[in-house]
């Protein structure tokens, strides 16, 4: 639990805000495994920006409902989404960066997710949290490793 901006305590307020920011990539997930293009896109803003982990940007609700149509319909079709959340951080009110890891798989889900995603989290005048910026880079754990082996001052305080 992140403490209030600056403000060294945790308030009430802040642990409803975290528990409806947490619900987010929970709705993602869920959408994705209805392949549901539009309650997938309706989770981010109107101009929202999402960086895939190949590096590609799409802006916009639209453009992202459509990105994902697409894959529903093809590449990523018969897939589900795995995600965790490692981490929220408030940066004020109404503002929040989430923090995890995620995947897409089919059959079994993977113990190991092999993409790093980070979201900017926005309260709307609507009383709604949608994402105004997404990006996802892809894991590489064996780097990590050998990163950690060679340098253990690289391993983050939340892995030691």
């Amino acid at each position: 639990m992140q403490s209030d901006a600056g403000m060294g305590h945790t308030s009430p307020t802040t642990i409803g805000a975290e528990a409806a920011v947490r619900k987010v990539p929970a709705e993602l997930v869920a959408a994705w495994g209805r392949h549901d293009a539009e309650a997938y896109g309706a989770l981010f803003t109107e101009d929202a920006s999402y960086i895939t982990y190949i590096g590609t940007l799409y802006r916009g609700r639209r453009d992202i409902v459509e990105n994902h149509r697409t894959l529903f319909s093809g590449f990523l079709k018969g897939t589900r989404l795995a995600d965790e959340i490692l981490d929220v951080c408030f940066l004020g009110p109404g503002v929040a960066v989430v923090t995890g890891r995620g995947d897409t798989y089919k059959g079994k889900r993977p113990r190991k997710l092999g993409k790093v995603q980070t979201y900017t989290v926005v309260l709307e005048e609507d009383g709604h949290w949608r994402i105004a910026a997404f990006h996802n880079t892809r894991r590489k754990p064996l780097m990590e490793a050998v990163s950690y082996k060679v340098a253990p001052g690289l391993v983050p305080a939340s892995e030691r």
